[in-house]
């Protein structure tokens, strides 16, 4: 298929107008903008989080009175001279927020930060994933079912439990455009047969977006590498094979790279944690494992605590906490503990598994302080979608190892039937869900061996985000009945008006 046809502007404003994609995208903009823009603006409340991304950015809170997790805060301070704040860590996020502060002060004030204008930046990025992805999902197919998988798009995309976070200055945002952008893209290289490179550069840079946005996200550099070792059948000739190796060396050294440049202040943070609300949490005698280690028992009284929490047993920022307990252990010495106590790993996971739909943070408000408004209020303005799933999507980490299995042998299947009648689609697509069966395992792990249950909820974001998209697509595959044969499905389609007249 022609780029210019699938970007191509329609003669008639009505044509236009009754397209998929950009029924999708008007509807989940107008959902989203009420949210987002309209007073009472909503988003969410700083847990604490924030200081990681404005300080280095040029932003600080501007009020006195400043407080966590109960309210929205809509007006930051811009720094007008010399930043004394070095990174915490290396993220794309910051790239986002440069430049919602240069919408900020080009059309509203040069010493003034209205948060709206990173709802802004996400809004409209968010909106072309949207249109980008349904597109994707409908871009070979002519039926009407097309306007019920738009619909699903909406249903799933527009829910504020997403959303809520682009008022905010978390990095969930840049996580979820990030997948659609490359869900999008590589859908679309299993379909069309010209400017394949464009959409590759698409889906190579939104991988790079979403691996280095943060440090736990390091590691889907192997899932996102294993799509490319599908494209080597999309791409046939051997420059592109070369094109394509680079790419993946490149993209597996970005990980690697992201890992290596957290700091050790960021880095001691996640090792309590990982400890005190990991390896402690389920441990009846966690004096008993730190001996055990050569670890002092006293520090098993740490038990339970969340790093920055105001009262410790022992303070949390003392040498004697980084020299005798967190230079003590490394990531190799609570792995170990997790395979020799497999139990307590799977009451951890099974912890986890109980949060993958609590996508809408529930530790902090999702409104400005005003008359009427409580403490840490929560919005349920067009949440349905995660309502349904956290209610009937089952809390234990079996159902998703179940679930991972089944899709894993459906879509070897899909790929063997590729690999025989040599559909590029259906192989791209094994390997799609491969990568995607890896994130949803992997995410689970590393949430819980890097930080404990601590903020788990947002740590598994990737997961639910995942999953929505595997629904989305098989959905779209079966009511376009393009699930095995995609080509002749759409030969059988492109016939139908020809027999008819």
């Amino acid at each position: 298929m022609e780029l210019k046809k699938f970007f191509k502007k329609p003669s008639k404003i009505k044509s236009f107008l009754i397209t998929p994609q950009f029924l999708a995208t008007l509807s989940a903009g107008l959902i989203i903008g009420y949210l987002l823009f309209v007073p009472p603006i909503n988003g969410y409340a700083d847990n604490g989080d924030f200081a990681r991304a404005i300080y280095i950015n040029g932003i600080y809170p501007l009020s006195s009175h400043y407080t966590y997790l109960d309210y929205l805060h809509q007006y930051y301070g811009i720094m007008q001279y010399y930043n004394e704040h070095q990174a915490m860590l290396f993220s794309s996020q910051g790239v986002f927020i440069k430049l919602a502060i240069f919408l900020n002060q080009f059309f509203f004030n040069k010493k003034i930060f209205d948060i709206r204008f990173m709802g802004v930046v996400y809004y409209l990025f968010y909106l072309g994933g949207i249109y980008f992805l349904t597109a994707a999902l409908t871009v070979s197919s002519k039926k009407k079912t097309n306007y019920l998988i738009a619909g699903l798009v909406v249903f799933i995309f527009a829910d504020s439990s997403w959303t809520l976070y682009f008022n905010s200055f978390f990095a969930e945002p840049v996580m979820i455009i990030a997948m659609l952008y490359l869900t999008a893209s590589i859908i679309m290289l299993g379909k069309v047969n010209n400017h394949r490179l464009l959409f590759f550069a698409i889906y190579f840079i939104a991988s790079f977006i979403l691996v280095t946005v943060k440090q736990q996200n390091a590691p889907l550099a192997l899932s996102l590498s294993l799509i490319i070792v599908g494209l080597f059948f999309v791409f046939r000739e051997k420059k592109y094979k070369y094109l394509m190796l680079f790419s993946m060396i490149l993209l597996l050294m970005t990980g690697f790279a992201t890992y290596e440049l957290i700091t050790s202040d960021f880095s001691q943070i996640n090792k309590y944690q990982t400890v005190t609300r990991g390896v402690f949490l389920e441990e009846k005698d966690p004096g008993k494992v730190l001996k055990k280690s050569g670890i002092s028992q006293q520090f098993g009284l740490l038990k339970g605590q969340t790093y920055g929490q105001t009262y410790s047993q022992i303070p949390q920022n003392s040498e004697t906490i980084k020299i005798d307990f967190l230079d003590k252990f490394n990531f190799g010495w609570v792995l170990k503990y997790y395979i020799t106590h497999p139990n307590q790993f799977q009451q951890m996971l099974d912890i986890a598994a109980k949060d993958v739909y609590l996508v809408q943070v529930r530790a902090v408000g999702d409104y400005q302080k005003a008359n009427g408004v409580s403490s840490q209020q929560q919005s349920h303005y067009f949440t349905l979608f995660s309502i349904i799933m956290g209610a009937f999507f089952p809390k234990k980490i079996g159902f998703y190892i179940l679930l991972c299995l089944v899709l894993l042998i459906l879509y070897v299947i899909v790929g063997y039937v590729g690999f025989k009648n040599d559909e590029n689609e259906l192989i791209l697509r094994c390997f799609r869900m491969i990568a995607f069966i890896t994130m949803i395992l992997g995410t689970f792990v590393i949430s819980i061996v890097g930080d404990g249950d601590a903020d788990l909820a947002k740590h598994l974001i990737m997961v639910p985000l995942t999953i929505n998209l595997i629904i989305l697509e098989i959905f779209s595959d079966v009511l376009q009945q393009t699930f095995w044969h995609p080509l002749q499905s759409r030969r059988n389609s492109s016939d139908e008006p020809n027999k008819q007249s």
